[in-house]
């Protein structure tokens, strides 16, 4: 059972009351663009996980098969004192990996350039707890082989790990202040506000996923004061609506650098090295200008209403078939969906341009409707039949393609005129 699948809907109709209760009370805590770029970000990650998901899954369950510690039953895991004890255990032990993971996300540059997804939104609300990153499975099931070297069942650690990011969920949000007693033991919003900041006082605080005694036990807790209001985002900013390029910025800053330094100590170590440090020879012939909060402004490019229709429209369009795609998976598995996964990364990007206001946002998008689906969908009918007639396919693909081309035909001369 896909805990995080199941809770969904809860998360869209919590974004879309937060919403509402944002404009009733006039915070203007939610841009746009902001919010459909998290959302698309977090449409990304869930898609590539379909193909990414099974490396973690094949080495932990390799660990769990071969240098498991203890026997674990997952019959043990039930409704008595020593089943509910054990899924204490495990999650708690679950949220103690999960800190270090998170800290070590913080700290270490190729880490950084996979968590850094997360932080990039330069808004915080609801929307920005489901930005997340695409490229985390790389070196996230690290942190977490004590657990199955301890023996605990592959079921119950995806469950316990499922429910600690279900419960990070509600705390990215601003119309929740102090909890009293309970920001003393838990994650909570203002805790977790403090680590979304990027306040030379805030930074690279409040690591923990749903107990924030790690962070007391550990030296990095800092609570959130009246007196100096979060300021959101990071310090490189983004600057970007793409979705594709938010989660390969970090990485191309440590290529560039990792490429013109002397050094090939440096070329290789600056993988691994604390965040933010770069080869001494490239600091000095590249130097970088300070980003500091008291100077920060928000990226909020303009852009016409007719095209902020058209976007919402497609933006719509391309949650139906998110979730077209998942019930797809369960049927055809990773092989089945990764044509329609194309067609929708290919929607999400030209999104992100379309509200950029880019002159060229339109030939994207012309590109995309002209080539990209209908070459998506011939190559569906030969090679990953998804269950439908080939007439009923094509007959929604080409009343797509029709209905979008008038949507843009009516808003070009608007995204010509943006840039």
């Amino acid at each position: 059972m896909d805990l995080i699948a199941l809770a969904a809907p809860f998360f869209i109709v919590a974004i879309a009351v937060e919403l509402a209760f944002d404009r009733a009370r006039c915070r203007d805590l939610y841009r746009r663009n902001d919010a459909l770029n998290s959302l698309s970000l977090g449409m990304l990650s869930s898609t590539t996980g379909y193909f990414t998901r099974l490396l973690s899954l094949l080495i932990w369950g390799l660990v769990l098969e071969n240098f498991a510690l203890f026997d674990m039953p997952v019959t043990w895991f039930d409704w008595s004192a020593r089943g509910i004890t054990l899924w204490l255990v495990a999650a708690i032990g679950w949220d103690f990996c999960y800190y270090w993971f998170h800290r070590c996300s913080h700290e270490v540059s190729i880490l950084w350039a996979a968590h850094a997804v997360h932080h990039q939104s330069e808004d915080y609300n609801l929307s920005t707890a489901l930005r997340q990153t695409s490229t985390g499975f790389l070196f996230g099931w690290i942190f977490y082989l004590p657990l199955f070297v301890l023996g605990f069942p592959l079921q119950i650690l995806l469950a316990v790990g499922a429910s600690n990011l279900i419960y990070q969920f509600w705390v990215h949000t601003q119309f929740v202040r102090r909890l009293g007693m309970l920001d003393y033991l838990l994650v909570t919003p203002s805790n977790h506000r403090v680590h979304h900041a990027q306040n030379a006082r805030y930074i690279d605080k409040n690591y923990g996923g749903v107990l924030i005694v790690w962070d007391r036990l550990f030296g990095t807790f800092e609570d959130e004061c009246e007196d100096e209001p979060v300021v959101f985002g990071v310090r490189k900013p983004l600057a970007n609506l793409n979705p594709l390029w938010a989660n390969l910025q970090v990485y191309d800053y440590l290529l560039f650098d990792a490429i013109r330094t002397r050094s090939w100590r440096d070329k290789l170590g600056i993988w691994f090295r604390r965040t933010g440090w770069r080869p001494p020879d490239v600091a000095a012939e590249y130097p970088k200008k300070p980003s500091l909060p008291s100077h920060f402004s928000k990226y909020d490019p303009v852009v016409a209403p007719a095209v902020q229709r058209y976007v919402l429209m497609q933006f719509i369009l391309a949650l139906i078939l998110v979730l077209g795609i998942s019930v797809l998976i369960a049927r055809s598995g990773p092989r089945g969906v990764l044509l329609p996964c194309l067609v929708l990364w290919s929607a999400l990007v030209s999104i992100g341009l379309l509200n950029e206001g880019r002159a060229r946002a339109a030939l994207v998008e012309y590109a995309r409707l002209l080539l990209i689906v209908p070459l998506a969908t011939l190559a569906m009918q030969l090679y990953s039949p998804i269950g439908i007639s080939s007439q009923t396919l094509w007959a929604i693909v080409i009343s797509y393609i029709v209905m979008s081309l008038f949507g843009l035909f009516a808003c070009k001369a608007d995204i010509k005129n943006n840039r």
